[in-house]
C-alpha cells in the first residue's frame, strides 16, 4: 500500500503578540508627539517677527545684558523633532530606558524653546521683555514641593495615607517663623547666624507634631485616613491663622519677623556657567532638599529599614507574620515623613519671605501629594514631578509678562501640563497595596 504524504503546511511566520500596555503607549506618544509638532508649526505660522532676547544670569545686575536668540532656527530644530518623534512612535522605536528618556528631554527642551520664542515674539514698541533663566524661580517654588512629596512617598510606602500635607506646610511656616523671631531677639545665647538655621528645627518639631496627630487617629484610633487628612489641613489652617491673629502688632517683630536664610556659595560648582549660581549659590534647606533626594530613596530601596517600610505598605498581614511590627514602623515614617514636610513648610518663612502669613503655602500641599502620584511613589521620580510643577508655574511668572496668552489660562498652564504629562508618559499608575488600609494584629 502506498503512502501518499500529506502536502506540506506553509508555515506562516509567527504573528507577535503585542502587550496592551505597550498599544496603549504607542498610542500616547504618537498623540503628544504630533500635538507637540502642531503646536510649533502654529507658532510659526502666527508669529510675523522671532526676534527676541533673553538673559541667561541667575541674579540680574547692573551688567547683565540680554542676548539675542534666533526664534525661527528654534522653530526649526523643535519642529524637526518633534516629526521625529512622531515617526518613531508611529513605527513603534521610541526606546525604552536612557534613549527614549534622552528623545523625550529633546523634544520637551526644544518645544519649550519655541514656545516662549513665540511668546515673547511681536511685543511692539515700547518695554521688551526678556527671556529669562527658568533655573532659580523653579528651585524656589519646588524646594518646598519636593519635600512635602518626599513625606508623602515615605508616609504612603508604609500604608497611610497623607494628605495632611498642607497642614504640615502651614504648622512648620508658622513655627519656624515663631522659634527664629524667638531666637532673634530673646535667646542671647544663640549666635545670630544660628537664629535662622533655628526656626529649621521649629518648622521640623511642627510638622512631626502634626504627623502625630495623623499618626494617633489613622493608626489607633483607625480613622479614615483621606477624611482625617483634610480635617488635619483644616485644622492647621484654622489655627496658624488664629495664632497669627493673637500676636499683638507691638510684638510682631519679636515673634514674628525672622531674617531668611542667608544663601552660600559651593566653591568650583557655583562658577558652572548658567546653572552654577542657580543650583549652588542656595540657602542650607535648598542643600538639605538636594540631600533628602538621595537619603530617602537610599533608605527605602538599600536599608533593611525601607525593605520593612515598604513591606508593610504592601502587604502588612504578611509582615506581621515574620515578626515586624507593623504599626511601629508605620508611626516611624509617619514621623519621618511630618519632618520633612515640617522643614518643607518652614521654606515660605525662613527660608524666603521672612515672617509667617494667614495660608502662605496656597495650597502646595495639594500639589505636592499629585506629585507623588505623578512619580509613582518613587522618591526621586517624585521629586521631579514636583521640579516639573515648579518649572510650570515658574513659566506661567514669566508669561505674565506678555500679552500673548490670556492670563487665566496662564494660571491654569501648570495644571493643564501636568494632566498632559500623566496622560501622555506616566500612564496608569498603582499605589502600595495597602496603602490607607489600617491593620489590627489578630
Amino acid at each position: 500500500m502506498s503512502v501518499v504524504d500529506a502536502p506540506a503546511r506553509s508555515e506562516a511566520p509567527e504573528e507577535q503578540v503585542r502587550d496592551r500596555a505597550d498599544v496603549r503607549r504607542q498610542v500616547r506618544l504618537v498623540v503628544v508627539f504630533a500635538l507637540a509638532a502642531a503646536m510649533v508649526l502654529l507658532f510659526r505660522l502666527t508669529t510675523d517677527s522671532f526676534s527676541v532676547t533673553y538673559l541667561l544670569e541667575a541674579q540680574r545686575s547692573a551688567d547683565s545684558q540680554p542676548r539675542s536668540l534666533d526664534g525661527s532656527l528654534v522653530n526649526w530644530v523643535a519642529l524637526v523633532l518633534a516629526l521625529a518623534g512622531v515617526v518613531l512612535a508611529a513605527l513603534n522605536r521610541v526606546p525604552r530606558g536612557g534613549l527614549g528618556l534622552l528623545l523625550y528631554v529633546l523634544v520637551g527642551l526644544s518645544f519649550y524653546v519655541a514656545f516662549m520664542a513665540w511668546a515673547f515674539a511681536d511685543q511692539g514698541e515700547g518695554f521688551q521683555a526678556s527671556i529669562s533663566n527658568p533655573i532659580p524661580g523653579t528651585i524656589s517654588i519646588a524646594t518646598p514641593l519636593v519635600l512635602g512629596a518626599l513625606a508623602g512617598v515615605v508616609c504612603e510606602r508604609a500604608g497611610v495615607i497623607n494628605i495632611a500635607i498642607e497642614g504640615q506646610f502651614l504648622a512648620g511656616a508658622f513655627s519656624a517663623s515663631l522659634f527664629a523671631s524667638i531666637a532673634l531677639s530673646s535667646l542671647a545665647f544663640i549666635p545670630l547666624w544660628l537664629c535662622a538655621p533655628f526656626g529649621l528645627l521649629g518648622g521640623a518639631l511642627a510638622g512631626m507634631l502634626v504627623s502625630a496627630i495623623l499618626g494617633l487617629f489613622a493608626l489607633r484610633y483607625q480613622v479614615n485616613q483621606v477624611v482625617l487628612g483634610v480635617v488635619i489641613v483644616a485644622f492647621a489652617t484654622g489655627l496658624t491663622g488664629f495664632l497669627l491673629g493673637q500676636i499683638p502688632s507691638e510684638s510682631t517683630g519679636r515673634l514674628n519677623n525672622p531674617d531668611p536664610l542667608e544663601p552660600l556659595a559651593v566653591p568650583v560648582l557655583s562658577d558652572i556657567p548658567v546653572i552654577g549660581q542657580a543650583l549652588f549659590e542656595q540657602t542650607i534647606l535648598v542643600y538639605l532638599t538636594y540631600a533628602a533626594v538621595v537619603v530617602v530613596a537610599l533608605l527605602l530601596f538599600q536599608t533593611r529599614w525601607g525593605l520593612r517600610v515598604r513591606a508593610v505598605g504592601e502587604h502588612p498581614k504578611a509582615a506581621d507574620t515574620v515578626g515586624i511590627k507593623v504599626n511601629r514602623l508605620r508611626w516611624q515614617a509617619v514621623l519621618f515623613g511630618g519632618l520633612l514636610a515640617g522643614l518643607g513648610g518652614a521654606y515660605y518663612t525662613v527660608g524666603s519671605s521672612g515672617a509667617f502669613d494667614k495660608e502662605m503655602s496656597a495650597g502646595t500641599g495639594f500639589i505636592a501629594l499629585a506629585a507623588v502620584i505623578m512619580g509613582r511613589w518613587h522618591p526621586v521620580w517624585a521629586a521631579l514631578a514636583a521640579v516639573f510643577f515648579g518649572f510650570m508655574r515658574n513659566l506661567g511668572t514669566q508669561l505674565s509678562l506678555v500679552d500673548r496668552i490670556p492670563g487665566d489660562l496662564i494660571g491654569a498652564l501648570p495644571y493643564l501640563a501636568t494632566v498632559i504629562v500623566v496622560a501622555g508618559f506616566v500612564g496608569r499608575v498603582r499605589p502600595p497595596a495597602a496603602d490607607g488600609e489600617p491593620f489590627v494584629k489578630a
